[in-house]
């Protein structure tokens, strides 16, 4: 999943008010990044502020595939491209608004009032809920005792303390050009191999070699070149009685999940696959979650947290089974909204209405770009097969600033239509458009739908699944301003993973919450009170007649419920006197034994501090717009925010 939303936006005098009230997605990029990175101890970590301007980012979904009957969306592939380039005004002036994409019914009829979310990232705080139920902390960070492997090390380890910190170090640092040399004052050959075998066996990814020097012997560690580098670990010793898997929680802070799993594999000498994970976890929050790595120890992990900024390990433990995305039962959140200016019985209504009632179970805002091209554009005309519109309306000119070498591009394409002279003007070729051009270039305009497939498919597929939650969202609106919040005849229930269509004495027996309404898919059943297929043929889309030529692009539908009602919901009014002063007593900070923040009651600045769960595939950026009862886009919250600071 690769959708992006503003998370900041820099109004004046320096100050930043962060308002996109973002929940978790998948997104899973598979470029390696380096951020993170820190040769020495973590105490100087990242300032807990907003950047000093505008900045688009990836956010969010509430963690993972869903849990029901409703489709998996893909994971995103980084792209330089197409999402990326807009100016702040630019987003401003055509960026889309609630209205845009179908949000916009409430539930409750409280009053609503304006709050600033993400004002610092620890204000918005992620446990993950793996898939026994419970909720993930970090709460230790002590090594598992490991009996079979300390005896066998006991057997072969004839390395002084002093010579493993320099391999450890070697090990972990990755410098090339650097070697640790051992002297064998014992030259034997066993003696030789007990030496090599301990470093193989203790620093997996080290080679070793015996060397002359003066007529003294040495072995000489240093780091496996080209394909040995990446070994597999199986080729390392590795106890009979271990799990083949290390699991341990992953606490971070300010990175994104991919961000922090490619600096764990840069630092183990891994491929960033050997680690598995239920969900993604959002950048701009503290965020907790269960990781798990094929034969790598817990003291290897645990020799990270020296070296790591804002990312802790620990609660190590050795299992025989990987994780599974989507595996996870949903995500607790902690979230802070500073500046509130509700009255204490405004929030209680509204956290009391999100307790009892819940919220609309809508796709937010982040689902579909902030380019002046929407994503579900583009997945409209896949779903056409109108192939010269995507290729249209992913390359034409668009209102708005972009970075230069897109503009050239741009104009170069619509002057010339020639793949070839446009990829020219793209220094970067890995973006969408470059990915695009390149297929044209090497297929044709004949061939478009092949040069398409150059374009990564889970990108591919998220212009679809953005057109498709633009239709749900739709359809949600109407049978909610025609129905009301009570079932009725013709709505749909799941029965296991079956849809059946309620009839009125049925009705007379569900609630709101059972209702579910589907995504648009040839396998899926509608309510037979509503009007999908008029939305559908009014965008050229015969709703008979949804599997596609092409089958990446048919997709079955899905099924979602209507209404969430979060569990786990708690809030309290904070006052206090300095806004720098984080207001979430998190994980680390317990470990850590630093006390829990102290409050004013006299304090001249309030926040609304609340929790709740989720299940997986809901927005908490929806819960949140529920509560303060404002739309959630760039635009108006920035409208919104530029008032309020005035």
């Amino acid at each position: 999943r690769c959708m992006v939303a503003v998370k900041s936006i820099s109004i004046s005098k320096g100050r930043i008010y962060d308002f996109a009230l973002m929940a978790e997605a998948e997104s899973i990029p598979v470029s390696a990044l380096h951020a993170g990175e820190k040769r020495g101890c973590p105490e100087n970590k990242e300032d807990d502020t907003p950047s000093k301007k505008p900045r688009v980012e990836s956010d969010r979904e509430n963690g993972g595939p869903p849990n029901q009957a409703e489709e998996e969306e893909p994971e995103g592939e980084a792209s330089d491209g197409e999402e990326d380039g807009e100016t702040f005004a630019d987003m401003m002036k055509h960026g889309l608004t609630e209205v845009d994409v179908g949000i916009l019914k409430y539930v409750s009829d409280h009053k609503g009032f304006s709050g600033i979310l993400k004002e610092r990232y620890s204000d918005f705080v992620v446990h993950e809920i793996n898939k026994t139920g419970k909720t993930v902390h970090l709460d230790d960070l002590s090594i598992p005792a490991d009996v079979e492997a300390r005896t066998v090390f006991t057997e072969c380890d004839v390395l002084t303390d002093e010579q493993k910190q320099q391999l450890g170090e070697l090990q972990l640092f990755k410098n090339k050009e650097d070697s640790v040399s051992i002297e064998v004052m014992e030259d034997t050959k066993e003696k030789r191999t007990l030496v090599h075998k301990a470093i193989k066996t203790q620093f997996p990814g080290l080679e070793t070699k015996t060397e002359d020097k003066d007529g003294r012997k040495f072995i000489v560690a240093y780091h496996a070149a080209g394909k040995k580098a990446l070994a597999a670990p199986r080729k390392h010793f590795w106890p009979k009685n271990r799990g083949s898997f290390c699991h341990f929680v992953l606490y971070k802070e300010n990175k994104d999940t991919m961000d922090a799993i490619n600096v764990l594999s840069k630092f183990l000498r891994l491929r960033p696959n050997m680690f598995s994970y239920m969900g993604t976890k959002d950048k701009r929050a503290i965020t907790v979650q269960e990781i798990a790595v094929l034969k790598i120890t817990a003291e290897r992990l645990a020799h990270l947290n020296k070296c790591l900024m804002n990312l802790k390990l620990g609660n190590f433990c050795y299992k025989n089974h990987p994780l599974k995305l989507g595996e996870l039962q949903g995500n607790h959140f902690t979230v802070v909204l500073r500046n509130i200016s509700g009255t204490d019985e405004q929030v209680h209504q509204a956290m009391t209405s999100l307790r009892q009632t819940g919220f609309i179970n809508y796709y937010g805002m982040q689902r579909f770009g902030t380019t002046a091209v929407p994503t579900q554009q583009v997945g409209r005309a896949i779903l056409k097969n109108d192939w010269n519109e995507v290729v249209d309306l992913i390359l034409k000119p668009r209102p708005g600033a972009e970075k230069e070498y897109l503009v050239r591009c741009r104009e170069e394409w619509a002057k010339s239509q020639d793949p070839e002279a446009a990829l020219k003007k793209l220094p970067n070729k890995r973006c969408v458009e470059g990915q695009l051009l390149r297929g044209l270039s090497m297929h044709g305009k004949k061939s478009i739908v092949t040069a398409f497939s150059l374009i990564p498919r889970n990108n591919r597929l998220m212009y679809i699944h953005s057109y498709q939650s633009v239709v749900w969202n739709t359809m949600v609106s109407r049978r909610i301003e025609a129905f009301g919040l009570k079932a009725v005849e013709g709505d749909l229930v799941l029965r296991g993973t079956t849809a059946h269509v309620l009839s009125a004495e049925e009705a007379e027996n569900h609630s709101i919450h059972d209702i579910v309404m589907p995504l648009p898919g040839y396998d899926v059943i509608y309510p037979s009170h509503h009007g999908y297929r008029e939305m559908l043929s009014a965008d050229g889309l015969d709703i008979d007649n949804m599997r596609h030529k092409v089958k990446d692009y048919s997709l079955a539908g899905a099924y979602r419920r209507i209404i969430i009602r979060p569990s786990d919901v708690s809030w309290s009014v904070i006052h206090y006197d300095d806004p720098r002063i984080s207001l979430v007593h998190n994980d680390f900070e317990k470990l850590e034994n630093k006390p829990a923040p102290v409050f004013n009651k006299e304090g001249k600045y309030r926040a609304l501090r609340m929790e709740f769960s989720l299940p997986p595939s809901s927005y908490a950026t929806m819960a949140i717009r529920e509560v303060l009862k404002l739309d959630t886009s760039i635009k108006k919250q920035t409208q919104l925010n530029t008032t309020w600071f005035n």
